[in-house]
């Protein structure tokens, strides 16, 4: 039995709204998709005379197995990373002998236990790069606060954020780690995971209540998720912060999988009635799509 707290809620998810116009438009990105930027630019791969494609396809391998739900034959993975199945080969059986991976009885390989956290980066990269066009676009058209987030291995976290110009807005900030229970990119993310991840997400943060609308209860948060799976979008009404509506849409990746999702926020006195809200939510989804478009074929 999960427990509903009340208050003692952690100081880093406290500040739900912020009004500073001196952080407007700043983007702070994770410490790995920083390096990662710097090191794409110019295309290093056909520039840099050092870039070894040995270790840039192994670290492919290892991005691969860790967002494919089950175990993959080496046939459908050399088809994947579009190398020969001799190379193929070797570089799983180099990954195996490490340790970073395993082959079971039928000759499909997963990430070996304790190996998750080795890959994040190169995926938050490619994640990053292209999302950040979208959510600036979403922003710009409807001039309110757009937001990235992403799963890890216990939380939902905020990757990037583009702010609303107004001076009145809701807010987001670069690390914030998100509560699957009460805002949209949380519970977005969360309702598309297996029982087992949602209830990892939900233990490891814990369900707090932020307002009187914040849900709670257990049977009341399944039901959540089930419309959000049902209709393809999620709606934060006043349930992390007052006076504050999110509308959310989830990034699907490989086989149906959600690794990722993005939102746009805007204090309730800016929604002008249901044909806004559509509007608004037919574009968060739009983008969402482009974002995945673009993922499947970089």
């Amino acid at each position: 039995m999960i427990q509903a707290i009340g208050e003692d809620m952690p100081s880093k998810i406290l500040n739900a709204v912020k009004t500073n116009p001196a952080r407007q438009g700043r983007v702070r990105e994770p410490k790995g998709v920083r390096i990662l930027k710097a090191d794409s630019a110019n295309g290093p791969r056909a520039q840099d005379q050092y870039f070894s494609r040995a270790v840039g396809k192994a670290l492919e391998v290892l991005e691969l197995l860790q967002m494919e739900p089950a175990p993959l034959h080496m046939n459908d993975i050399v088809r994947r990373l579009q190398v020969s199945k001799t190379s193929g080969f070797r570089l799983l059986r180099t990954l195996e002998t490490l340790g970073c991976i395993t082959m079971d009885g039928r000759g499909k390989y997963a990430l070996a236990p304790g190996i998750h956290a080795v890959t994040p980066t190169q995926w938050l990269g490619k994640l990053h790069r292209a999302a950040m066009p979208h959510i600036h676009s979403l922003s710009r058209e409807l001039s309110e606060t757009a937001s990235l987030a992403a799963l890890f291995e216990n939380r939902v976290e905020v990757i990037a954020v583009i702010e609303s110009p107004h001076v009145i807005r809701m807010s987001n900030e670069v690390g914030h780690i998100l509560p699957p229970n009460a805002s949209s990119l949380g519970k977005i993310i969360t309702a598309f995971q297996s029982p087992e991840v949602r209830e990892k997400l939900l233990r490891s943060f814990g369900i707090y209540r932020f307002t009187d609308h914040t849900i709670t209860d257990e049977m009341d948060l399944v039901a959540e998720y089930e419309v959000i799976c049902k209709q393809g979008f999620a709606v934060d009404r006043e349930e992390c912060a007052p006076d504050g509506i999110c509308f959310s849409a989830p990034i699907v990746g490989p086989n149906a999988t959600v690794p990722a999702a993005i939102s746009l926020s805007m204090p309730k006195m800016r929604l002008r009635g249901p044909e806004h809200e559509k509007a608004i939510i037919a574009g968060v989804r739009a983008k969402a799509r482009q974002i995945a478009l673009e993922l499947q074929s970089s």
